[in-house]
């Protein structure tokens, strides 16, 4: 008989009240020292915008040839003639990597006939840390250099880390206030946090403009002397997890 009433107390202790609303989802949190007291838990993401100040630019720098050899060393010639432009614009040398090399034959098909009639060779350079403000003089004087492809320009910020961080503020205040609003809604009070939850992955802000060689005629803008770039705005985003304790009115 003992061991039936023990059973039947510890039952007793986890079958507590909760409140329901279909715009979140409530727990039941079976707890011995409080028998009373559920979970809700709710999402909440915010954004912030900030101005990109620096940028990152992908270059390529594509010769031809007769002979491989020659080709090889007139892109090599090419190459350092843009790393000698960029350092002596003030970019640091650790800003500046080659990230991509290949180098194929040029073939005449006419007639259908296979002809081999030179080399192309192409090197990429990614350069990061561009200032914006500085990034128009630097294209167009790249492309005088020799740089006679621009692969893409992602736009980034160097204050991220304290948007992100404002971003992830207004999260917790979002997460509160629409907490406090369906607690409300099913008759319960809210109590405090007991479990928060950072969601979103933490990388630093960026878009691409893949698309420059349509907005921008490079070869135009080397000979008036000017590009002109309109960064816009990026999206600093913080998405959270907050779980509360919830109690019943009394």
């Amino acid at each position: 008989m003992k061991k039936m009433i023990i059973a039947a107390a510890a039952a007793a202790m986890l079958t507590l009240s909760a409140c329901n609303n279909s715009d979140g989802t409530i727990a039941v949190v079976p707890s011995a020292a409080e028998p009373d007291v559920s979970t809700i838990t709710v999402n909440s993401s915010e954004k912030v915008n900030v101005v990109p100040d620096i940028a990152e630019v992908v270059y390529s720098v594509q010769t031809e040839g007769t002979d491989a050899a020659g080709c090889q060393q007139q892109n090599t010639q090419d190459v350092n003639k843009v790393v000698e432009l960029l350092t002596s614009l003030g970019v640091e040398e650790g800003s500046i990597q080659t990230t991509g090399y290949y180098m194929n034959p040029r073939y005449d098909w006419s007639n259908d006939t296979r002809k081999l009639i030179g080399y192309e060779a192409t090197t990429t350079l990614t350069v990061s840390d561009l200032l914006i403000d500085r990034l128009g003089d630097i294209l167009t004087q790249s492309v005088n250099a020799g740089i006679n492809n621009i692969q893409s320009i992602s736009y980034l910020s160097s204050k991220y880390d304290e948007s992100y961080q404002e971003a992830l503020r207004l999260s917790i205040e979002a997460a509160r206030t629409k907490a406090e609003a369906m607690a409300a809604a099913a008759g319960c009070q809210l109590g405090d946090i007991t479990d928060l939850r950072e969601q979103s992955s933490y990388s630093q802000a960026r878009y691409t403009d893949n698309s420059l060689m349509e907005k921008t005629n490079l070869s135009a803008a080397a000979d008036t002397g000017s590009v002109t770039i309109m960064p816009g705005e990026l999206e600093v985003e913080a998405l959270i997890t907050v779980e509360y304790q919830l109690f019943p009115n009394s």
